[in-house]
C-alpha cells in the first residue's frame, strides 16, 4: 500500500517562502512520475508542478512557473515542492501525487495515490 505524506504547510506573508515536503512509502518510488496538486475552497484542484522518474523532466503551472521548483531525492524517497514569492492566490490544501504514466501529466485522475494534504495560506 503506498503512503504518501506531506508536510511543511503554514501561515506566511506575501512574498515569503515555503517548502513542501512528500514523504512516500509502499513501492519503488523511483519508478514513477510525482506532482503536486492544488485546491483552495470552492475551486476544483488544479495541477501545481510535476517531475519525471529521474527528475529529468518537469511541468509547472503557468501561474507558478519561475517561483515554485520541484525536485525529487529517489534516494530518501521524497519529492519538494520550493515555493518562493507567494501570493495570497497561492492559498489553497496541497497535496502530493503519485502517477503510473512515464511522462508528467496534469491530469488528476492519472494519479493513483495522493496524500492527505497540507494547508498553505498566504495573508497580504
Amino acid at each position: 500500500q503506498v503512503q504518501l505524506v506531506e508536510s511543511g504547510g503554514g501561515l506566511v506573508q506575501a512574498g515569503d517562502s515555503l517548502r513542501l515536503s512528500c514523504a512516500a512509502s509502499g513501492r519503488t518510488f523511483s519508478s514513477y512520475t510525482m506532482g503536486w496538486f492544488r485546491q483552495a475552497p470552492g475551486r476544483e484542484r488544479e495541477f501545481v508542478a510535476g517531475i519525471a522518474w529521474n527528475g529529468g523532466s518537469t511541468s509547472y503551472a503557468d501561474s507558478v512557473k519561475g517561483r515554485f521548483t520541484i525536485s525529487r531525492d529517489n534516494a530518501k524517497n521524497t519529492v519538494a515542492l520550493q515555493m518562493n514569492n507567494l501570493k495570497p492566490a497561492d492559498t489553497a490544501v496541497y497535496y502530493c501525487a503519485q502517477s503510473r504514466t512515464s511522462t508528467v501529466t496534469r491530469i488528476p485522475s492519472r494519479y493513483d495515490y495522493w496524500g492527505q494534504g497540507t494547508q498553505v495560506t498566504v495573508s497580504s
